[in-house]
């Protein structure tokens, strides 16, 4: 099952947003994972992650980073990295998903995110951002897509994650 981790929690504390007298437990600053994706639309569901859980979010006071290996199992390894083929490389690296960047919390439940570094080069592109609601319940965090650079998001996906740290 191929999970569609589109969404990352790059979200930020609540207490830094003039909110001071929550907790730390109440903060979305910390480390998380995915544990939920929803997607809505032709062929929507809603996919588990089994554990491990191939991904991490880390977030702090202004900064996120997030890596996800968007896979239905283990990804091959070829034998000899240096004489993989092109198709053997994408299997390796076509999965994987990394970002990091900045976001701001524009409203009590809105996040706008912006990578600086991305493995997919359009995600990098100057102006490129997204924009989710979110809903913090504890350890527990869900988000959904809103809208990007591109406009209001068609079939939103939402995202559950518990903090592992």
């Amino acid at each position: 099952m191929r999970t569609l981790l589109l969404v990352v929690l790059a979200v930020g504390s609540l207490a830094s947003q003039g909110l001071a007298g929550q907790s730390k437990r109440e903060s979305i600053q910390g480390v998380w994972q995915t544990v939920e994706v929803t997607t809505t639309g032709p062929g929507a569901r809603t996919i588990t992650i089994p554990e491990p859980r191939p991904n991490l979010i880390i977030i702090t006071a202004k900064h996120y980073s997030r890596v996800e290996v968007h896979a239905e199992g283990s990804r091959s390894m070829p034998a000899d990295m240096t004489k993989a083929s092109a198709d053997e490389l994408r299997a390796v690296w076509g999965p994987f998903v990394g970002e990091a960047g900045t976001y701001a919390v524009t409203d009590t439940n809105l996040i706008t995110m912006r990578p600086i570094a991305a493995k997919n080069p359009a995600a990098m592109a100057p102006g490129t951002f997204s924009t989710y609601t979110f809903t913090l319940d504890g350890n527990s965090i869900v988000l959904t897509a809103q809208k990007n650079q591109n406009g209001s998001i068609v079939h939103p996906v939402t995202v559950k994650a518990l903090r592992v740290e």
